[in-house]
């Protein structure tokens, strides 16, 4: 089928999926939750220092992961511009998905604002570091790319649950209530935006299940966290899944197994083609594979 056969066709549900989107959507606003009393100017050329941290209570210590975590979770929102570019050209600028889309850069557009501004009174993180980073992530203008419209809803649905669970699984390690609390606050658009994609996933599947079934299997065999233009990702990276902010068991117990295997129901569809069947083979393999190794993996760190 068509994308544009398949958009049309699910139009309606999107339709009914955003303004279920609206009417729960909490309205809040950055400035109430950034602690501004922590805060104090800057010198010009002062190196920064953890020491500089100010998180209200002095036996606070944030760890580097956790430092690392925030880093990653603030220049992946920084690099909206070019999510609502892909978005735009993959939905369209008008009718329903155009309002979805437009919409979602506006809530998504607020976590880094909250984000940027905790970490700055707070001085958690080298202020010229995250600048830095921002430029170089932003002037790359590195984000994943699916091939077609099916993989990409696929993909979406997974990405907005992984942040979810990467935001929420930070602000529990921060040690910092006023932190935890703005990361949960993110998590939780994070995870309307997730429910929107996953329901408009499942009505393509109702209408076009062999092509969604392949591009699902796409989605997960590529998948990527849209932050591998950030410096210094791939370590950082390993550092977030060594402390189970979000790692390889996560991925396949959090998010594979319960929307793929389950909300999905990959397996009891009928009728797909030749294709989609092997493509559907391969996607039970490789998730499998992945439960393994992420038990192993995190077998392995505990007895570290």
């Amino acid at each position: 089928m068509d994308e544009r056969i398949l958009l049309k066709e699910i139009e309606p549900v999107a339709a009914d999926l955003l303004n279920r989107h609206l009417g729960v959507a909490k309205e809040w606003f950055p400035h109430e939750l950034v602690p501004y009393s922590r805060g104090k100017d800057f010198e010009p050329g002062k190196q920064w220092s953890e020491n500089d941290s100010d998180f209200g209570d002095n036996e606070i210590k944030m760890s580097d992961a956790v430092r690392g975590s925030l880093f990653v979770n603030l220049l992946t929102e920084d690099n909206l511009p070019y999510y609502f570019r892909d978005i735009n050209s993959l939905f369209g600028n008008d009718g329903v998905y155009g309002e979805w889309g437009r919409n979602w850069t506006a809530e998504e557009g607020r976590h880094s604002i909250v984000i940027r501004d905790y970490l700055t009174v707070t001085r958690a993180i080298d202020p010229v570091a995250l600048e830095r980073g921002r430029m170089q992530q932003v002037r790359g203008g590195e984000v994943p790319a699916p091939l077609d419209l099916y993989e990409a809803i696929a993909y979406l649905s997974m990405q907005e649950l992984a942040t979810r669970i990467a935001h929420r699984n930070t602000g529990k390690m921060m040690q910092d209530e006023v932190g935890e609390a703005i990361m949960s606050r993110v998590g939780n658009d994070e995870n309307l935006h997730y429910l929107f994609y996953r329901d408009l996933t499942t009505a393509a599947i109702a209408v076009d299940p062999s092509n969604m079934v392949i591009g699902i299997e796409r989605a997960v065999r590529t998948f990527a966290m849209p932050g591998t233009g950030i410096p210094d990702f791939e370590r950082l990276s390993r550092e977030i899944a060594r402390v189970g902010i979000y790692d390889l068991l996560i991925h396949h117990d959090q998010i594979l197994q319960p929307v793929i295997m389950r909300h999905w129901k990959l397996e009891q569809l009928t009728g797909l083609t030749d294709e989609a069947e092997k493509a559907r083979e391969a996607l039970f393999k490789r998730i499998e594979r992945i439960g393994k190794v992420g038990a192993k993996m995190a077998s392995d760190q505990v007895s570290a």
